[in-house]
């Protein structure tokens, strides 16, 4: 059985959520899961995690969760990995962070999960922008040549630079001087999913500092080690 993913925009109002549900249970589609992504202005942004039986059917069940007064289908995407569960994937994510004894291994840990939990087609850690020069340290897919992403960090930081693109995530490695950058392309990300990269990127970043703190620090500058003593940061 198919699992895919609705992000449905509604009324933010009593009784709304159970009626989209109830649209989708009358297709003879499974609700599995229901995140509230966004709320604000009086509307709601949700994500129905739903098993199909029959994909001929996807046509229908669109057009019956547009039924509701306000709803509208924003976005649908299979989930080729099933029934998530978001707290316990959280969980997991930082006993994996959390139990990396290599910098360069937790660099590209980072890189795998940041593409999974936001079912990304891929990401990337770039190093130093402001100058236009840097490279990627480490990535999962096939993320775009890392000068095209440096280029694009550095134009959408400034006031005047260009809008950001929705279809593309960022967050700082503060400790690193390095930045997490996802892309789906097609899929828009939410506020909500930002916020999840944030967190995971606060997560390597607590393990960065452990890391140093145990003996010496890598920093990694054009692709080229550099070590510092611990007692020098």
């Amino acid at each position: 059985m198919a699992v895919f993913l609705f992000r449905v925009a509604l009324a933010d109002r009593p009784g709304a959520l159970g009626a989209v549900a109830s649209r989708i249970g009358a297709v003879r589609a499974d609700v599995v899961g229901v995140e509230i992504v966004e709320r604000a202005g009086g509307r709601a942004v949700d994500e129905f995690v739903v098993e199909l039986a029959d994909q001929a059917h996807m046509a229908l069940l669109v057009s019956e969760i547009e039924q509701v007064d306000g709803a509208a289908v924003e976005q649908v995407r299979p989930l080729p990995r099933g029934r998530r569960d978001a707290r316990r994937d959280a969980y997991e994510d930082a006993r994996t962070l959390l139990t990396e004894r290599s910098r360069q291994r937790l660099l590209s840990t980072v890189a795998e999960l940041g593409r999974r939990e936001l079912d990304a087609a891929w990401a990337a850690v770039v190093g130093a922008t402001g100058t236009g020069e840097g490279h990627a340290v480490a990535g999962d897919g096939r993320p775009p040549a890392a000068r095209w992403l440096i280029a694009y960090l550095d134009e959408t930081r400034t006031a005047h630079g260009r809008p950001p693109s929705p279809e593309i995530a960022w967050a700082e490695l503060a400790s690193w001087d390095l930045v997490l950058v996802v892309g789906r392309p097609g899929c828009p990300f939410a506020r909500g999913e930002q916020l999840r990269l944030e967190g995971l990127a606060g997560l390597a970043d607590a393990r960065w500092a452990d890391l140093a703190h145990s003996g010496t620090r890598t920093a990694l500058v054009g692709g080229v080690d550099r070590r510092e003593v611990a007692g020098r940061l």
